[in-house]
């Protein structure tokens, strides 16, 4: 299992995610949520937009969400690591 300091944004990182934050360039992170679950999170929000059982059903939708967005669907693992991007932007 990852360290968790390995998943703390640096302060940098949590000032460039507020910034997107509620503007057209937020990207859509699919990360674990809770126990067992899947969470689609807009850059900058704690709370998801989307929940869902499997990551499957949760990158599907991102990646939808993103594409209407013309933004970037980021899916991270289950260690919470980035492992694909699908980038919608200019499209």
């Amino acid at each position: 299992m990852a360290n968790s300091k390995d998943n703390i944004p640096s302060d940098e990182q949590e000032q460039y995610f507020k910034d997107r934050a509620g503007t057209e360039e937020a990207r859509f992170h699919v990360v674990p949520h809770d126990e067992e679950g899947w969470a689609v999170k807009k850059e900058g929000q704690n709370e998801p937009e989307f929940t869902a059982e499997t990551r499957s059903d949760a990158v599907e939708k991102a990646k939808s969400m993103a594409e209407d967005a013309g933004t970037m669907a980021i899916l991270h693992n289950e260690d919470g690591k980035i492992e694909d991007l699908v980038n919608y932007e200019n499209k």
